[in-house]
């Protein structure tokens, strides 16, 4: 990391924490509530009644940091799944399939997992850490 960035290093990994759980919860309220936007007409059973909420709620867990470990480990293995059942089986690279997304989000859930809620999150609170 650039030494003018490393002070910042915490702040940095909650704001990656909670960007990335708010990107993520709109993803289930689009499948659950057709909030912003529609999802896609004939999706999946499965895809809306566990992906969604799934998303949804991980997403909330997310961005408060709250069993932040479980749920990202959770959200990563949607993740994978998601990209082996939907995207994998059309093309070999991710840019041809068009599953960047999906990728990306398993590494990064993945990622927070290993490295728990850090600071500005309820798990931090709750174990006086922060």
């Amino acid at each position: 990391m650039a030494r003018f960035m490393a002070p910042l290093k915490g702040q940095l990994y909650a704001c990656l924490r909670i960007v990335s759980g708010f990107t993520f919860l709109w993803h289930g309220s689009q499948k659950l509530l057709g909030f912003p936007s529609v999802a896609p007409a004939g999706l999946p059973d499965l895809v809306v009644y566990v992906a969604g909420p799934i998303e949804l709620v991980g997403g909330i867990l997310l961005v408060i940091g709250f069993m932040t470990r479980w749920v990202a480990f959770l959200c990563s293995g949607l993740m994978a799944a998601a990209y082996w059942m939907a995207h994998g089986t059309q093309a070999v690279l991710p840019l041809q399939n068009g599953g960047e997304l999906a990728v990306l989000y398993c590494f990064l859930f993945l990622y927070i997992s290993s490295s728990g809620a850090g600071i500005w999150s309820v798990d931090a609170s709750r174990s006086g850490s922060e």
